[in-house]
């Protein structure tokens, strides 16, 4: 299977910690597909919601096409994400009982379709984002000593 990257929510890796990974389809009017394959969709700010066993993506921004006309979408409206209803029940269950939130991590295309890979995250601690933050300066300082030998 192979998917083309579109966007990739690089905040939500640095405030959360990923526990569980799922790919779920979106559904899009005809101009919101066609400002995707632009690159024109923004996931900062987005989360996702279960609501009477469907899930819903708020707050990704998909920008207008702009050779669209009055019929052009909305920005920020809110979307459907498609999941088994097994997964849906999961993923609210694991939310109601521990406390999870559901983060959407990256959209991408693949035959055709835009899909969003979504993942069960819980909130960093300040102390956790330091020690994350501390890694990837040690990986780095190590990835540049190893370089200057040969």
């Amino acid at each position: 299977m192979e998917k083309n990257i579109i966007t990739t929510n690089r905040k939500a890796f640095h405030e959360y910690t990923i526990f569980e990974k799922y790919i779920a389809g979106i559904v899009l009017t005809g101009t919101e597909i066609k400002s995707i394959r632009n690159n024109a969709i923004n996931l900062k700010d987005s989360f996702c919601r279960v609501e009477d066993g469907e899930i819903f993506l708020y707050n990704c921004h998909i920008s207008p096409y702009e050779k669209g006309n009055r019929n052009n979408h909305n920005e920020k409206r809110t979307r459907k994400l498609l999941l088994n209803a097994k997964e849906i029940l999961k993923i609210s269950n694991k939310i109601k009982k521990d406390g999870y939130t559901v983060v959407p991590l990256e959209v991408f295309i693949t035959k055709g379709f835009a899909k969003v890979e979504i993942g069960l995250a819980k909130g960093k601690k300040l102390h956790d984002k330091r020690d994350d933050i501390a890694k990837k300066e040690q990986k780095r300082e190590m990835d540049r000593a190893s370089k200057t030998r040969y």
